[in-house]
């Protein structure tokens, strides 16, 4: 049988489960189900908000968005929420 090369987190993984590190969620049918609802709470408690930019802001965003793939709106959110989460820090 040829032998399944693993990268390395792959390799960590499955050393960790081996060594019974990882175990098996109780009830995961249940689990699931509250996760799912969680998440369509989550996306129904979306906000509009109305903010006021300079053009070369606006413009610089909408900028961004596109070469990231995205709506300026999202991106402006994305921005946002990793402020309040501390992913991004002000000087």
């Amino acid at each position: 049988m040829k032998k399944i090369l693993l990268t390395k987190e792959e390799a960590a993984l499955e050393h960790e489960i081996e060594a019974g590190e990882w175990v098996a969620v109780p009830n995961m049918a249940e689990e699931t189900r509250n996760y799912q609802a969680h998440a369509r709470n989550a996306l129904k408690k979306l906000k509009k908000i109305n903010i006021r930019m300079s053009d070369w802001d606006y413009n610089n965003i909408k900028l961004r968005a596109v070469q990231e793939g995205l709506p300026y709106q999202t991106l402006v959110s994305s921005i946002i929420h990793k402020y309040l989460t501390g992913q991004i820090k002000t000087s």
